[in-house]
């Protein structure tokens, strides 16, 4: 039911409501009550997990979707690699340019500091950045 599979992978009703709009869930229905299958609880960790890397709904979507065409998820599993080569670059170049942010903020506040102490102002903050 959607309640198990909110507390099971600690989602929202609304968000798996909204998969299911996105044609990334397709839970059957019995009346007003949906019925998730294994096949959608697999597909849910495999959205999670793409989200949790950075992939787009869409990227997901597709990928999802290239397990039915019968190639024994040949081109699914092509696919999947080749984006997340490219996302790995990605998330590599956003760890480099945060890193270095944050090397350049910590100078910023250890100059501030010294500014500070020079002024005779004393600082309530705790300095965590150290």
């Amino acid at each position: 039911t959607i309640k198990e599979m909110c507390e099971i992978y600690k989602v929202t009703p609304r968000t798996l409501r909204f998969y299911e709009f996105k044609e990334l869930l397709f839970p059957a229905r019995e009346g007003q009550r949906r019925l998730f299958t294994r096949r959608d609880q697999a597909r849910l960790k495999l959205i999670l997990q793409g989200k949790r890397f950075g992939f787009s709904l869409e990227e997901i979507r597709q990928l999802l979707n290239l397990y039915d065409i019968g190639d024994q998820q040949k081109t699914q599993l092509l696919k999947t690699y080749e984006l997340a080569n490219e996302r790995l670059k990605v998330m590599k170049n956003q760890k480099d340019e945060l890193e270095l942010a944050i090397e350049d903020l910590k100078k910023m506040l250890k100059w501030g500091e010294e500014v500070l102490i020079s002024r005779g102002i004393e600082s309530n903050k705790n300095l965590s950045w150290k």
